[in-house]
């Protein structure tokens, strides 16, 4: 059984709650807006698209047993609204191919239940500490979606100095990250 079911064959004592799905949706917010940027590269459109998940969450006629069912939902849900999307606004597909695309989802699913929310908790944390100039570059790099020779003309640098400083923020990042984890963990009993 897949875990979310139709609403005729769903039974009060196997749904969650709807408060419980849309605790579900908007702690893995970024996560499912993320699957649907992959697609899309526009974070607007993502977000359009992990909203339309929650509204398809909470007003279709579907009941989910438990919230692996829910995230499991959305995150195809998410994925065929950011193919949708590009059907509606590209003239051509550029982008990867289906099963790739369904393989890379298989391996996001499994980090996803293996690190999970505090490893984006991190990441937020992380990029809260950076200057004002490095969240800039990554803002237009990654929430842009430009290239960067174009965050390069934005920002008025050299072409090579993008990609040292991204090349650095990356490197920061993913210390900052793994620092705070090492300290939950050690935390923990």
């Amino acid at each position: 059984m897949s875990g979310f079911v139709f609403v005729e064959r769903c039974t009060l004592k196997m749904a969650i709650s709807e408060q419980k799905i849309l605790r579900t949706l908007m702690q893995s917010r970024d996560r499912i807006a993320a699957a649907a940027w992959v697609l899309v590269r526009d974070a607007h459109a993502a977000e359009d698209i992990f909203q339309d998940v929650v509204l398809k969450a909470l007003t279709k006629e579907v009941c989910f047993e438990a919230e692996g069912a829910v995230l499991s939902w959305a995150f195809i849900t998410a994925r065929r609204g950011g193919i949708d999307w590009l059907r509606r606004h590209r003239r051509e597909w550029t982008g990867l191919d289906s099963e790739i695309l369904e393989l890379l989802e298989h391996e996001w699913l499994r980090e996803t239940a293996q690190h999970g929310e505090p490893r984006m908790e991190a990441l937020r944390a992380c990029l809260k500490k950076l200057p004002a100039r490095s969240s800039r570059l990554l803002q237009l790099r990654y929430f842009e979606g430009k290239c960067c020779r174009e965050v390069a003309e934005k920002l008025g640098t050299e072409l090579n100095a993008v990609y040292k400083r991204l090349s650095r923020l990356h490197h920061g990042l993913r210390q900052c990250i793994e620092i705070r984890l090492n300290e939950l963990d050690a935390k923990e009993p």
